[in-house]
């Protein structure tokens, strides 16, 4: 593979976030250069086997590929691929078919990789009342069991499958009756693509300006303005309210004009970090300090390059004439960014949607055959 070639696959199973169980959180992910049958990473799993059936009657060619052209696959035989499970948190619209599937989904054993505090989560439902008691952390369990696997927030890359590794960044997900609630954003990278190629997801995430004491988003912006847009260009990020929502009804998510804030405070990292990188001052580096706002002239462009998948938008719960509530996000979301001249590209994370990465290449094709929507990011 040269260094321009996409790195990763992934189908997008689910991408709402609720209320319809017929679309909640729920990607599959592979190398680019293997099989699906060669195994496949389960980016949350809200929806999962019932939904992708439903898929793949809609398009029987969803999963075919050059390596597999002869053939199709059904749901239960592409959830027989899974080996891992990443999950950034541990709400039910995240897991749902993760905890339906256990214990009669085929295939190895398979892992389940999450902060401690999301498996700690998980093991309340698998207590004999909600649900059977089909996890472990014991490597010497039953087969049949799902391996909790925590990943340890160290500022390191964990290898999670052959090719892939993940480093997990705490993130804030709003505050309940019991405390503060911990999401997770992983940077996932391709071991095995010559430039070492990655893409940023998001869990769901509260904008930092409503956590101002402890605001976590800005740590993942610091972590990923060095490789923008080169070696990470492609960014899924949750944006579960229109415009207009009150800060007090956000209940842990953003809304368009607090995701555009968040993209500008990823553009000034950017701007400090080239602007550091190319002074030629042999001082050392002062204690960060928090940043001055940039003017319009410097904020231009600085995300050129950069796409920017809208995911979690919370479907309307009654039937409306006019565009989706998906696409009404995405087209305000897109309307603020434009007018800021960031320069990233604003798209939306479509169920169904058949996305290849491929983080040097900066233009954008979409077409539809059989079926099928193809996104290069």
């Amino acid at each position: 593979m040269d260094d321009t070639g996409p790195a990763f696959v992934l189908v997008c199973v689910g991408s709402g976030g609720g209320p319809l169980e017929s679309n909640l959180s729920g990607y599959l992910l592979k190398p680019y250069n293997a099989g699906w049958e060669a195994g496949i990473v389960a980016l949350e799993a809200g929806s999962g086997q019932g939904t992708l059936k439903r898929l793949l009657e809609q398009d029987p060619d969803l999963f075919r590929t050059q390596s597999s052209a002869s053939r199709t696959y059904s749901a239960s035989e592409i959830y027989t691929f899974v080996r891992c499970f990443l999950i950034t948190h541990a709400h039910l619209d995240h897991v749902s078919s993760l905890v339906l599937s256990t214990g009669s989904s085929a295939g190895p054993r398979k892992r389940v990789y999450a902060n401690k505090e999301t498996l700690e989560n998980l093991e309340g439902m698998y207590n004999w009342r909600i649900w059977p008691n089909l996890a472990s952390y014991d490597e010497n369990d039953e087969d049949f069991k799902l391996l909790y696997s925590p990943l340890a927030m160290n500022g390191k890359y964990h290898s999670v499958f052959p090719d892939i590794s993940v480093q997990i960044v705490p993130i804030n997900h709003g505050t309940t009756d019991l405390g503060p609630y911990s999401s997770s954003a992983f940077f996932i990278r391709s071991d095995s693509h010559p430039s070492k190629r990655e893409f940023l997801f998001f869990g769901d995430v509260e904008p930092d300006s409503i956590t101002s004491s402890t605001p976590k988003i800005i740590n993942v912006w610091r972590k990923a303005a060095p490789m923008i847009p080169n070696t990470l260009s492609t960014i899924f990020i949750e944006c579960s309210w229109p415009s207009g929502r009150p800060d007090d009804m956000l209940h842990g998510h953003l809304t368009p004009e607090h995701l555009r804030d968040e993209l500008v405070a990823l553009a000034t990292e950017v701007y400090h970090f080239r602007r550091s990188n190319s002074s030629s001052s042999s001082r050392p580096q002062r204690k960060r300090q928090k940043r001055n706002a940039l003017s319009a002239d410097e904020l231009r462009g600085l995300l050129t390059g950069v796409r920017v998948y809208i995911i979690h938008c919370k479907d309307q719960s009654t039937s409306v004439d006019g565009p989706s509530t998906r696409e009404i996000i995405a087209g305000q979301v897109r309307s603020l960014v434009e007018a800021a001249e960031l320069g990233a590209q604003i798209l939306s994370a479509d169920q169904g949607m058949y996305i290849s990465e491929c983080f040097r290449s900066y233009s954008f094709t979409f077409r539809t055959a059989h079926g099928r929507s193809f996104a290069a990011i």
